[in-house]
């Protein structure tokens, strides 16, 4: 396994951060991991990452502890707010990188990975958002690692920006390797994850593919065209929510079928039922207060 996570616990103080996670990610998979701040994701890198360890539980990298992996390149992040060094130039950086790495790529193969070809003599603060973006990639592709992790990797950055960012990593996840990405940006999600696990009050609530956690949410909305006042709808089995524009209604359902079912005997036409979105199927799955949690 690429990434192997046994029964994992970590407890700062009285708040449990992360309780009793397991967690196994093949070889070749890109895995987005959700959750609200404080769910416990954070702290779930931090532990694979081995700037943190675990009060219980076991975490393997690629076979290995933690930090032997980091040690050897087999694991490698990008993580949120990393600094660069003012006056370095790109090409500089990347291969100042490459020389921590006991099997590194060529430097000029990172920076193509990351989209910087052209821009290896350029200063790093001469950069664009978008670009210092792709340089923080190169300086963690350059290690060559079986297992890249990203933590909000695309946060503040414009449309244009987080296409190109996209676009670099799936040229790298292209070739084989494990990626583990946290976003809250959810279309990320949908364009780039094979595989969703959702995290909430430290503990993983869901796990399977972005097709598969819609169904485990379940709900959707139900839409129809219906004359006259829209009262008693809301009492309908399974709904949570009625929004209304002239004549045409919007149900939103925890539950299709029972809806649907209800509303035989009513007047209405033009009936449309949607499964839930990514981002319903989230917050159905997290929307419980959390307390007591980190990050």
């Amino acid at each position: 396994m690429s990434i192997s996570l046994h029964a994992v616990s970590k407890s700062y103080g009285a708040v449990r951060a992360v309780q009793e996670v397991s967690l196994e990610v093949r070889p070749g998979q890109t895995v987005a991991l959700l959750g609200h701040n404080g769910a416990g994701k954070s702290t779930t890198i931090g532990m694979l990452l081995g700037l943190t360890a675990p009060d219980a539980g076991r975490v393997a990298v690629c076979g290995a502890e933690p930090s032997r992996a980091v040690a050897e390149g087999r694991i490698a992040a990008m993580l949120q707010d990393t600094g660069m060094m003012p006056g370095v130039k790109v090409g500089e950086l990347v291969e100042l990188a490459r020389r921590c790495y006991p099997r590194p790529l060529p430097a000029e193969r990172a920076l193509r990975l990351a989209g910087l070809d052209g821009l290896a003599a350029r200063r790093v603060d001469k950069l664009s958002g978008g670009q210092a973006q792709r340089l923080r990639f190169a300086v963690a592709v350059v290690a060559d690692p079986d297992v890249l992790v990203l933590d909000e990797p695309t946060r503040a950055l414009d449309v244009k920006a987080r296409v190109e960012f996209w676009a670099a990593m799936r040229a790298f996840a292209a070739t084989g390797r494990t990626v583990l990405f946290a976003t809250h940006y959810l279309d990320e999600v949908d364009q780039n994850a094979t595989r969703v696990v959702v995290m909430a009050r430290g503990r993983i609530v869901a796990d399977g593919t972005p097709a598969e956690i819609r169904r485990l949410a379940g709900g959707g909305t139900v839409g129809l065209t219906r004359p006259g006042p829209h009262d008693g709808l809301a009492a309908l089995p399974g709904v949570t929510r009625v929004e209304a524009e002239g004549e045409r209604v919007t149900l939103h359902t925890a539950d299709c079928d029972a809806t649907v079912r209800a509303l035989a005997p009513l007047d209405w036409r033009d009936l449309r039922v949607s499964p839930a979105s990514l981002d319903e199927s989230f917050l159905m799955l997290t929307e419980e207060p959390e307390k007591g949690t980190a990050a």
